[in-house]
């Protein structure tokens, strides 16, 4: 944990007080049980549940207080299913062994001392995100499971249904609880000013670590900027192939579903890779089936070429590198594995990729060697999430390789110290 100082003197004295504030909480969060951590957490379940239709109200004043493309839209959009994934994500939060304090491994030293390497939390959370509301309650959830406080500062354009959460979830639910939520172990920052975000990544000694969750611009303004120390979540520019020997009724599936089920996360597919192979007669079948699903779709020469009287336009340059977060996928035909695995490597955020095949072997090749955070065979991209894993939530995907990488979720949100025993022993 840093030394403790005071945010630099342009932080306003709001944002101050309200990172003081969870600094002093997070010793206090540190210290509960799992049985009193637990029973917060079901009250915060309880309580939104209780207020699902004030959630949703603030919800809708949020959609219909800005013009949103649909992307946008979709990832701000509460309704009652998403409030029922909600609660089921704090419960499998709830269902999940507490880390902290968790012995990883121990030894005795030959003069008898022990050595005890233990799970502990990160401290104070700070997580800058856009858009969707789903990860104020994700990130309060596992933030105070592992011990931690969080800051937040989420997107304007989720101001109201933010507010209203945070309300619920830090003030209301806790009352007259044992163990309860410590004050200040929640801090919500004002999301109608850039400002807030500034000072929060400036909060060197009152913020242990940030973590953003949104676009590229975001992050990379996060990570160029911060003073405090980043776990990046990134973009996804997520790649499907299909080789030659692919089960082609089960690539169709596979590419369909990865770009079409919930085309503005960052687990969709962006791109998809076609064995020259193939090529001939798969390319238009899976251009059709993606035309008809709503997909704009932007080709390499070859791909325009085998597109059958099909609309497809020239992918430029940039469109290779670029997360879409709407119904348009970018394709090229590559005339084997090896060019695949070299396109993706190339061109991808590191996020998650899949392959489609019946050979073993290639597909082992294609699982060691594309360096992203999780790679798929005959699987979709849109399992990259924390619930998919079994992990209850998440914080977002890191795509780095420091600390944590794929799915940030509860153990992630600890770090470790070693505890050492003696018996008087010293140093000669």
């Amino acid at each position: 944990m840093s030394p403790v100082t005071m945010p630099a003197p342009t932080v306003s004295r709001t944002t101050a007080e309200k990172l003081a504030r969870a600094r002093g909480a997070a010793p206090q969060v540190a210290r509960l049980s799992s049985d009193e951590k637990n029973l917060t957490l079901r009250a915060m379940a309880a309580a939104i549940k209780e207020n699902t239709e004030r959630i949703l109200e603030a919800n809708r004043a949020d959609l219909a207080s800005r013009d949103l493309r649909a992307s946008s839209r979709d990832r701000l959009l509460l309704n009652p299913r998403r409030m029922d994934d909600m609660l089921g994500a704090i419960q499998a939060v709830i269902d999940l062994p507490d880390p902290v304090g968790e012995v990883l491994e121990q030894w005795t030293r030959p003069n008898g001392i022990e050595i005890r390497k233990v799970r502990v939390p990160l401290g104070v959370v700070g997580v800058i995100y856009e858009s969707r509301p789903n990860v104020t309650v994700d990130a309060i959830v596992l933030a105070f499971k592992a011990g931690n406080a969080v800051v937040l500062r989420g997107g304007r354009e989720a101001v109201h249904t933010n507010e209203c959460l945070v309300e619920i979830l830090s003030w209301n639910v806790c009352t007259g609880l044992t163990g309860g939520l410590p004050e200040g172990a929640v801090e919500l920052l004002d999301s109608t000013s850039r400002d807030s975000v500034d000072e929060l990544l400036r909060a060197r000694g009152l913020v242990d670590v940030i973590v953003p969750r949104g676009g590229a611009d975001l992050i990379n303004r996060v990570v160029d900027t911060a003073r405090v120390p980043v776990i990046e979540t990134g973009a996804g520019n997520c790649h499907v192939y299909v080789d030659d020997e692919a089960d082609l009724d089960m690539a169709d599936r596979i590419v369909v579903n990865a770009k079409v089920s919930r085309p503005s996360v960052c687990n969709s597919a962006e791109k998809l890779l076609v064995h020259r192979g193939i090529a001939a007669g798969y390319v238009p079948r899976i251009l059709r089936k993606l035309q008809e699903a709503g997909v704009e779709v932007r080709g390499d020469e070859e791909t325009r070429r085998l597109a059958s009287g099909l609309h497809v336009r020239a992918a430029e340059p940039e469109d290779w590198f670029t997360e879409y977060s709407a119904l348009i996928i970018a394709v090229a035909v590559v005339d084997d594995l090896d060019a695949a695995i070299a396109h993706i490597n190339r061109y991808s955020t590191s996020h998650s990729e899949a392959i489609v095949t019946r050979n073993e072997q290639r597909a082992r090749e294609f699982l060691a060697r594309v360096d992203s955070a999780a790679v798929y065979w005959n699987a979709s991209t849109r399992f990259t999430d924390g619930g998919e894993f079994g992990f209850g939530a998440e914080m977002g995907i890191s795509t780095q390789k420091l600390h944590c990488r794929g799915p940030f979720a509860l153990k992630e949100l600890t770090s470790i110290k070693y505890q050492v025993i003696g018996s008087g022993q010293i140093r000669g």
